[in-house]
């Protein structure tokens, strides 16, 4: 081909964070560093093949009919606009580079983040319509599982009246809390016994490495803590770090963010004394473990470090709670983290005890009706 072409001498590369799937009757592909999914024609396909590596547009060009090059270019050119190629001239997003980064963990673990992140959540009054009307053809699962014709051996019950188990029966999600500011010894208590580092080891191959109250593959630990604070005695309100190698809090925003837009349809949450925000820095694990497997143990650390905040808060006679109905993007611009290299996973919160009315349990929803937002 002579001459200029529409797209001049530019280069492109194809994303290296797509994913292709079936969706019902329809192929799709999915680029889970920009969360676009579209259908997926021949055509799509066999231009993404093309520029698997760095191509020329015009070298592209030269090998489709004449009459189809200007709009194939047209093409090329809102591809790249989409995120669905690369172009040389321009660099990478963040968010691409930040995921490039995970290496071998991609696609598997990658496109699990970023599939998951932001979902929708649906008003309580929706979803108990909603259940009532999916138990009429789907009835709700058995709770659990049993083998008929086993041999069955009974078993003594934990003992009750001991100081643990006391503690563990007594671990209660709380919606409802005391008008009572949190005592700051409390909060540095709750804050310590959960993400505290309280020994450090060496270990071969690593060098010196953190102990805390939770297992974590390898000792790397990759959870951080970040308190939202709306009502603690001796604490301006504000948003914190928790800095576990020396028990600080370092503010980073003055102003308690409204609880609400962090746990969305979570409105029973908003009257806390902490919401305790828990990320993960993921480079700390895939440093030591190249599989996409070690994403796993990340979501299970951070299911460790928040039970272990329950207990302790239960301990200390409080109201803890934790919700996985958070809204990702919202809290990381909140952090100023991009949520790849570092990601929100879990949100747990505190409070005093609220007198109980008669016939009520902690995880029972105050006895008012709060509209929707």
């Amino acid at each position: 081909m002579t001459g200029e072409t529409p797209c001049g001498g530019r280069a492109y590369r194809r994303s290296p964070h797509l994913v292709l799937y079936w969706q019902d009757e329809a192929l799709v592909v999915h680029n889970y560093a920009t969360r676009r999914t579209v259908p997926a024609p021949p055509v799509l396909l066999t231009l993404l093949e093309r520029f698997g590596n760095w191509c020329d547009v015009a070298s592209y060009l030269e090998t489709v009919p004449a009459e189809s090059r200007e709009t194939l270019a047209a093409f090329v050119e809102r591809l790249a606009g989409d995120g669905w190629l690369w172009s040389r001239e321009q660099p990478p997003s963040h968010i691409d580079v930040a995921l490039a980064d995970w290496g071998v963990w991609n696609p598997a673990a990658g496109f699990f983040h970023a599939a998951t992140k932001d979902t929708e959540f649906i008003a309580l009054e929706d979803s108990i319509a909603h259940l009532a009307d999916q138990a009429k053809s789907w009835p709700m699962p058995a709770t659990g599982k049993h083998y008929e014709g086993a041999a069955r051996i009974p078993l003594e019950r934990a003992p009750r009246g001991d100081r643990y188990t006391d503690v563990l029966f007594e671990r209660r999600t709380w919606r409802q809390f005391g008008s009572t500011p949190l005592p700051l010894r409390e909060l540095a208590t709750l804050l310590d016994c959960s993400a505290g580092v309280q020994d450090w080891v060496v270990a071969d191959g690593e060098g010196r490495v953190p102990l805390k109250t939770s297992p974590s593959g390898g000792a790397r630990h990759p959870i951080e803590v970040y308190v939202a604070v709306r009502h603690v005695d001796g604490l301006t309100p504000g948003v914190y770090h928790y800095a576990s190698e020396s028990h600080a809090l370092e503010r980073l925003k003055d102003g308690a963010p409204a609880f609400d837009d962090l746990l969305p349809t979570q409105w029973w949450y908003r009257d806390a004394a902490a919401l305790v925000l828990f990320t993960a820095v993921f480079e700390r694990t895939r440093w030591r473990y190249h599989s996409p497997r070690a994403y796993r143990a990340v979501l299970i650390e951070a299911g460790h470090v928040c039970q272990t905040f329950c207990l302790t808060a239960t301990s200390l006679g409080l109201a803890p709670f934790c919700s996985m109905a958070v809204a990702d993007s919202v809290v990381e611009q909140l952090l100023a983290i991009d949520g790849v290299s570092e990601s929100v996973l879990y949100v747990a919160g505190v409070g005093t005890r609220a007198p109980l009315s008669e016939g009520t349990r902690p995880g029972m929803l105050p006895p008012v009706a709060v509209p929707r937002a």
